[in-house]
């Protein structure tokens, strides 16, 4: 009987997902679910043929260069692949997956979530309810901004941008976008292509992020950047930290530049910046957007579909590496 891979799943996963590794796989999982260090993930290597990480597990050039020789294949949790060295690990001779496709629904939900509670005030609306402190009410009674009618800019229309726009279409909203390439017209769905994130902005009473985290994309939302937004607009971001100078959106935010921000994703995870609590205006969610149990399910099973066909000798479906 041939022996099975060994295959260590890095985090605990949706039940559905491990009993289907525990199935094909000789599996080593966490029940406890805690984060290992880079020592105990080189460790770990030296014992496994292939590894199932999230976005937890860093493996930066050093970590890479450590690992042990038996692993022969990352699969990723997650589509964002930030956390890897794509050409350290090419050149170790390591195949990369990522999980596309299956969260874009989910994670565009998120963003319609954070783009209405930014705009309709919704977290202080919650808080003072919570706290007793609802005692009045007039027609100047928290005022918000109203999202029908608006203009939308959206920063990378792949998946997760298209999915978004196409939630918002109930709300008449006027979508402008910028991606790295043009789309074709069925996929625009009427949406108006700008060649730069420049160009884009100057268009855009709301703003959603959706583009990877590269070295080029790093602070895209930079204060120049910021300022040539309309002034009062609304910013959305479930992609990526990375992607936003926080020191600049607090500065936008206080000086009434920006209205308000809707944020699942921060520099520092978890934890996020603390600095953004003492804002009333920046509506925030824990990295949550891929986070329901039928995207989890989805996720784990992509997963493991790159696995199956690379131990079958085949090429993986979402090879990245």
């Amino acid at each position: 009987m041939t022996e099975k891979p060994v295959l260590w799943i890095t985090r605990k996963l949706s039940a559905n997902t491990e009993a289907r590794a525990a199935r094909d796989y000789d599996v080593i999982l966490n029940p406890e679910d805690r984060v290992f260090s880079r020592d105990e993930i080189l460790e770990m290597s030296s014992r496994v043929d292939a590894i199932l990480p999230c976005h937890s597990e860093i493996f930066d050039a050093e970590t890479v260069a450590r690992l042990d020789p038996r692993v022969k294949i990352i699969a990723n949790h997650s589509v964002g692949v930030d956390h890897c060295d794509l050409d350290a690990l090419k050149g170790r001779g390591i195949v990369v997956t990522n999980t596309p496709d299956v969260l874009s629904k989910a994670t565009a939900e998120i963003a319609l979530l954070l783009m209405l509670a930014a705009a309709r005030r919704a977290g202080e609306g919650d808080r003072l309810v919570r706290a007793g402190q609802w005692d009045s009410w007039s027609p100047s009674f928290m005022l918000g901004t109203q999202m029908t009618d608006k203009r939308l800019g959206i920063v990378g229309m792949g998946r997760v941008g298209q999915a978004f726009a196409k939630l918002v279409e109930g709300f008449d909203m006027e979508i402008h976008y910028y991606n790295r390439r043009r789309l074709p017209p069925e996929q625009e769905r009427g949406a108006i292509y700008h060649e730069t994130v420049d160009d884009l902005l100057p268009h855009c009473d709301f703003v959603s992020l959706h583009c990877p985290a590269t070295p080029e994309t790093e602070n895209l939302m930079n204060a120049e950047r910021l300022a040539l937004l309309p002034d009062g607009a609304i910013l959305v971001n479930t992609a990526r930290g990375k992607l936003v100078d926080e020191d600049a959106l607090i500065a936008a935010l206080k000086s009434g530049k920006l209205a308000a921000a809707g944020l699942d994703v921060f520099k520092t995870e978890p934890g996020g910046n603390p600095a953004f609590a003492e804002l009333d205006n920046i509506f925030m969610l824990p990295h949550i957007g891929s986070a329901t149990r039928e995207t989890r399910d989805a996720m784990g099973f992509r997963a493991l579909d790159n696995l199956d066909a690379f131990f079958a000798g085949e090429e993986p479906r979402d090879r990245v590496a």
